[in-house]
């Protein structure tokens, strides 16, 4: 997947900084969230972003672009300088393609990059299968794809990706898994769920990045397990940190 590194903001040729203030002050992490009324969907986050800045060894904020605040305007308040911003969600939807380029722009900040967002990757594939094996499934086991749903044709087409690359590594012939959504997008996990016989036997593997609402919801479902949103794996961090060096590798100031 290509990194989208172009550079955001009202000026976008104001992103070009000398060689010797870009030596001084690496860029710092935004990691760009949903927002969620949930506390444990907001620590989730900032655990991810700290232990990325922590890596990265560069200042952090966190902000959220709905629900909840602090929003990218208020972040961006705290990081002079060149930012590189990580979105953290698990697909190119609305929020990712729109409505984070918009908050960008509004406010201003002329040297900001925006790298991809987390997903779908790779990386997150080897995540939901550990989370999957660590509430007891098994090789043969039914799984059922969980992602949190959406009206954007872009996302729906990024969860297809990751449920088809999920099923090559659970399902028993290598076959894509059908994606369920929790809302806004058929079928409807709780359908899927609830299905005569299989739900019962089938674990829940949830597309979500934290705890929330969703997931919740899932755990509430007929099911044999739902596995742990995909930020309680630390390899989630660790893509922040690719996301991020990915967009800064494609910008005037660079940091080898």
């Amino acid at each position: 997947m290509n990194e989208s590194t172009a550079p955001v903001g009202k000026d976008a040729a104001r992103v070009a900084i000398s060689p010797a203030a870009s030596a001084a002050c690496p860029p710092s992490l935004l990691v760009v969230a949903h927002g969620s009324r949930d506390p444990r969907a907001g620590e989730t986050v900032e655990r991810l972003a700290g232990a990325a800045a922590e890596t990265l060894r560069v200042r952090h904020r966190v902000a959220n672009v709905d629900v909840t605040g602090p929003t990218v305007a208020e972040a961006l308040d705290e990081l002079p300088g060149p930012v590189v911003a990580v979105p953290a969600f698990l697909s190119s939807g609305y929020h990712v393609r729109t409505d984070l380029p918009a908050q960008l722009a509004t406010h201003g900040h002329a040297e900001v990059a925006v790298s991809e967002p987390l997903g779908p990757a790779e990386e997150l594939v080897g995540v939901m299968v550990r989370g999957l094996g660590r509430i007891g499934w098994c090789p043969g086991d039914p799984v059922v794809f969980a992602a949190a749903g959406s009206a954007d044709p872009a996302a729906l087409a990024d969860v297809r990706d990751m449920a088809a690359a999920l099923g090559a590594r659970v399902h028993p012939r290598g076959e894509p898994l059908r994606p369920t959504y929790v809302t806004s997008a058929e079928p409807r996990t709780s359908a899927v769920c609830a299905a005569g016989g299989y739900g019962p036997r089938a674990f829940v593997a949830p597309y979500l990045l934290a705890p929330g609402l969703f997931h919740r919801w899932l755990s509430e479902l007929p099911s044999a397990g739902v596995a742990a949103p995909l930020g309680e794996d630390r390899e989630v961090a660790r893509l922040v940190v690719r996301r991020y060096r990915a967009a800064l590798a494609r910008l005037p100031w660079r940091y080898r």
